[in-house]
C-alpha cells in the first residue's frame, strides 16, 4: 500500500487461461513447422508471459499512463534540457501520409517534397545561427558535437596542422562535450571559469601557448544560465592561435533572433531540435543535433547534401573532402518535419518573442526565489535558467537538493536539475521555458518558497520526502546497478 493513499499497487493481474484474442485467422501461407522455420536448437519448452484479457491489458497501460508525469500534464523546469510543450500541429504535420509513408530508398523524383523540406529547413537554421551551411544528419546534439570534432580534425588535417591535438573545454561547458573530443583522438584540456560564472580569459591565454590547440568548446550560454560577455574576444583569441571555436547549441532557446553564434565568431555549432524547436525529447526515440558551419568548414559536411537545381531537388554525394555519412540515410526527417513547422508557424518575430519569454520567465524565478536560495552566480541576469545552490540548506538543516526535488514532487511538480553544473554545489537547475504561463510559474515558486521554510522548520519532511507518490523515495543506486526488466524477476 503506498503512503496517503488507499489505492492498492497491484502489478501481477495475470491468470492462468486468459487470453486477450481467442480467433485468430487461418495462416495463408504454406506451413512449416517451428522447428523447420527456426531449428530445433532455437526452441523453447515453454514462454513464461503473463496471461491477461484485452480488458486488463487496456486497464494495465492506461492506469500506468495516468501514473505518467509528462509536460502535456504539468511543468517541467528541467534545467539544460528544455522540456517545452510541443504544438500539436507538428505531429499533424508529420504524420502527413506524404510525410510518413515515404521510403528512404524511394527515387528522388518521387520525394521532391521531402528534399524541398530538407532544404528550406537548413536555410532557416543556417540563417538563424548566422553561418553558411547546415546538416540535418546528426541524430543527438553529442552526436552532432561528434561530427564538429570530425570536422575540425579533417579542416587541420588538409592544412597540415596534424601537431594541433588538443581541445580546450570550460569547466561551464555541457558534459558530453570532452567525450565527443576524445572520441575524435583529442586530448582534452580543462578550464575553469571566473569568478562571474564565465570563461577565465588569463586561463584560455595560458592554454593556448603551446601552439597544439585544434578548438575551443565553449557552451553559450553556459551551463550556469549566462551568457559569455567576452565571447568575441573569447573566439579572436583562439583564432590568432590557429585553433577553430565550437559552440555547443543546447542553449541556443535563449537567443532565437536576439543574437547569433556566427556574428560572435564560431566556426561551428549545433542544434538540439528537441530543445529549441519543440521537436519530441527522451525516451531514447529519433532526434536531430543539426550542424552548422562557416565557409572554411562546409567542404567537410557529411554526405549527401540536398541541392536545389532549377525547380528541383536533389542528393549531392560528390564531395571528396566530406567526412562521410554520420547517419544512415539523411538522419530523423520527421523529427525535421516538426521542427519545420515550429519555425514556419512562429516566423521571424514569434521565434525572437519565444527567447524573450524564456528569459523572462527565469529571470522572474530567480528573482522571487533569492531570498530563499542562494543564486549560484551574482549576474545581472540570467538568460533561460535560473541556477540556485541549496547549500544553505544543507548547512542549516541538512536538507540537499536532492531532498528538495522530492519533496516538489509532493507538491505535484517534476524536480529541476540536480547536482548539474557540476561548478556549483548543491545545485538546482530551473529552466521555465516560454510555454509556460505566469500562473503556472507563480504555483511553482510559492511551492519553491513553502519547501524552503520546510527545510529550515521541519527539515525531516523534507528529508524523507515524497510523502504523496505510489513510490517513495527508492535507493537510486542500486536501482541503475540491479535494473531488473523481466517479467520472471531473476532477483525476488
Amino acid at each position: 500500500m503506498s503512503k496517503n493513499t488507499t489505492e492498492p499497487l497491484i502489478f501481477e493481474v495475470s491468470r492462468p487461461g486468459r487470453r486477450a484474442a481467442n480467433l485468430l485467422p487461418e495462416c495463408d501461407v504454406p506451413y512449416q513447422s517451428p522447428s523447420e522455420l527456426l531449428g530445433a536448437e532455437n526452441l523453447r519448452e515453454t514462454l513464461p508471459l503473463p496471461e491477461v484479457s484485452e480488458l486488463d491489458v487496456v486497464r494495465h497501460f492506461t492506469h500506468l499512463s495516468q501514473r505518467n508525469y509528462s509536460i502535456d500534464a504539468g511543468f517541467y523546469p528541467l534545467g539544460s534540457c528544455t522540456m517545452k510543450y510541443n504544438p500539436k500541429v507538428n505531429e499533424r504535420t508529420a504524420g502527413l501520409p506524404g510525410f510518413a509513408s515515404l521510403h528512404p530508398l524511394q527515387p528522388q523524383e518521387t520525394v521532391q517534397g521531402a528534399l524541398e523540406l530538407i532544404y528550406e529547413l537548413q536555410n532557416l537554421l543556417t540563417e538563424i545561427c548566422g553561418m553558411k551551411a547546415t546538416t540535418l544528419q546528426p541524430s543527438a546534439g553529442a552526436h552532432g558535437e561528434l561530427l564538429a570534432m570530425m570536422m575540425v580534425q579533417a579542416y587541420h588535417a588538409e592544412r597540415g596542422d596534424t601537431h594541433r591535438n588538443t581541445v580546450i573545454i570550460p569547466d561551464s561547458a555541457h558534459g558530453t562535450n570532452p567525450a565527443s573530443a576524445a572520441r575524435c583522438g583529442f586530448k582534452v584540456k580543462g578550464i575553469s571559469s571566473n569568478s562571474k560564472g564565465c570563461t577565465d580569459l588569463v586561463q584560455l591565454a595560458k592554454a593556448l601557448e603551446s601552439g597544439n590547440v585544434a578548438a575551443l568548446m565553449l557552451t553559450n550560454p553556459n551551463t550556469v544560465g549566462l551568457f559569455e560577455s567576452d565571447i568575441q574576444q573569447v573566439c579572436e583569441m583562439v583564432h590568432a592561435a590557429g585553433g577553430l571555436v565550437y559552440c555547443d547549441g543546447a542553449n541556443m532557446n535563449a537567443m532565437l533572433g536576439l543574437t547569433r553564434p556566427g556574428d560572435m565568431g564560431f566556426d561551428v555549432m549545433h542544434f538540439n531540435l528537441h530543445k529549441t524547436f519543440s521537436t519530441p525529447h527522451g525516451g531514447g526515440g529519433p532526434g536531430c543535433g543539426a550542424v552548422s558551419v562557416q565557409a572554411n568548414l562546409e567542404p567537410y559536411l557529411p554526405i549527401p547534401t540536398v541541392e536545389k537545381s532549377g525547380d528541383s531537388f536533389r542528393w549531392n554525394f560528390d564531395n571528396s573532402k566530406s567526412v562521410g555519412k554520420v547517419h544512415s540515410f539523411y538522419g530523423a526527417f520527421l523529427i525535421a518535419v516538426r521542427a519545420y513547422t515550429y519555425i514556419r508557424s512562429l516566423g521571424k518575430e514569434g521565434l525572437r518573442s519565444a527567447s524573450e519569454n524564456a528569459l523572462i520567465n527565469a529571470n522572474y524565478i530567480r528573482a522571487r526565489l533569492a531570498e530563499y536560495y542562494d543564486v549560484a552566480y551574482n549576474a545581472p541576469i540570467c538568460m533561460h535558467e535560473a541556477v540556485f545552490s541549496a547549500s544553505r540548506q544543507k548547512r542549516e538543516g541538512d536538507v540537499r537538493a536532492l531532498d528538495i526535488s522530492k519533496r516538489l514532487m509532493d507538491y505535484g511538480f517534476h524536480p529541476p536539475t540536480n547536482y548539474f553544473p557540476l561548478i556549483v554545489p548543491e545545485a538546482l537547475m530551473i529552466e521555465p521555458t516560454e510555454t509556460e504561463s505566469k500562473q503556472t510559474i507563480d504555483t511553482f515558486i510559492e511551492a519553491m518558497i513553502s519547501i524552503a521554510k520546510e527545510a529550515k522548520e521541519t527539515p525531516e519532511i523534507v528529508r524523507t520526502a515524497p510523502h504523496t507518490t505510489l513510490v517513495s523515495r527508492l535507493d537510486e543506486t542500486m536501482a541503475v546497478k540491479n535494473l531488473d526488466l523481466r517479467y520472471e524477476p531473476l532477483f525476488r
